[in-house]
């Protein structure tokens, strides 16, 4: 497989680190009315996954999942118009951020409830392979979620049938307010967990886009080679509160100088300074980016302002049974 260009690389990372921060900013004015799980400090793992995937190959996501659907190539106006609610959203307005999804940018589904995009993927995946449809199916999950008993009920029904499946887990350290600490043993290791199924398995920086990039590239032909599933664990760290627009650090659940120590790892300004050394950007090409992703934004914002909420109607379209309108 051929490098993507680092420059794209920083510029997808940049598109989604500046919709979150406008996400963020235009949450106090009330027209953004469902939960917002954001991944700034998390850009450097979708993007890197992504990077790698075909227009075929599918994802499934958990409630933090704006950054999977942003780098898959999934639609901005459709994502922010279902943030408020409107009619033009990915999910009619129905779903909210947790429940993001985009057929045709590949992004199956995003759920909320812990674990479970482990076994929808997994079984997207079975799909995929009883249909022989080609591609394969990367799902994203929390550490947290692997402290679920459909973990490892997934990793077993996947090995078993060697199922096209790559398992992401983005290690950000904490289930809510909960360090890793107070939830597993030390010596509790997801990749061991992994290999025990007979899942190869390997940890990585999440932080490092390249390396993940790289990781990624390794997997996919191990799994494409062997007919086999896969598990990168990647560890990161979520700057901001874990559902809601802001910082949190005056909680006290991290320890001090936890925080400003992972946003000096900030992915974004690592692969800068990649770039800056090898003469890859200068001022004048970055200005230009920033320029096309916040005229891209704003017009996202403008778009979803314009739009109409759902008809009341709409509440009985795309339920599970077909039901009288009294």
């Amino acid at each position: 497989m051929k490098n993507l260009d680092p420059l794209k690389l920083y510029t997808d990372m940049l598109r989604i680190r500046f919709v979150e921060e406008t996400i963020s900013q235009e949450y106090s004015k009330q027209e953004m009315r469902c939960p917002v799980h954001l991944s700034i400090g998390q850009e450097a793992i979708p993007v890197g996954v992504s990077s790698r995937l075909t227009i075929s190959d599918q994802i499934v996501s958990a409630h933090r999942s704006h950054a999977h659907y942003l780098a898959k190539g999934c639609d901005l106006k459709k994502m922010i118009s279902e943030l408020f609610g409107k009619v033009d959203g990915c999910c009619r307005g129905k779903g909210g951020s947790m429940h993001l999804f985009d057929l045709e940018g590949g992004q199956i589904a995003a759920v909320p409830i812990v674990g479970s995009s482990i076994p929808i993927g997994t079984g997207v995946a079975l799909g995929l392979k009883r249909q022989k449809k080609p591609g394969i199916v990367v799902i994203y999950l929390g550490e947290g979620a692997t402290e679920e008993g459909v973990f490892s009920e997934s990793l077993d029904f996947a090995k078993l049938q060697n199922l096209p499946v790559l398992f992401v887990c983005e290690n950000n350290l904490y289930s809510v307010y909960t360090p890793l600490g107070s939830r597993q043993d030390s010596k509790r290791s997801i990749i061991d967990i992994a290999k025990a199924h007979g899942i190869s398995a390997i940890s990585g920086d999440g932080n490092d886009v390249i390396e993940v990039q790289k990781l990624t590239s390794n997997a996919i032909i191990e799994i494409n080679t062997h007919s086999t599933p896969f598990l990168l664990e990647l560890s990161t760290y979520r700057w901001l509160e874990h559902c809601g627009p802001n910082f949190d650090d005056h909680l006290k659940y991290r320890q001090d100088g936890e925080l400003s120590n992972w946003m000096e790892r900030c992915p974004i300004k690592k692969l800068k300074l990649h770039l800056e050394k090898n003469h890859l950007i200068n001022n004048r090409i970055e200005n230009k980016i920033i320029e096309k992703i916040k005229l891209e934004i704003s017009e996202a914002f403008e778009h979803a302002r314009k739009s109409s909420f759902p008809d009341p109607t709409e509440l009985f379209l795309h339920v599970y049974a077909p039901r009288e309108i009294e």
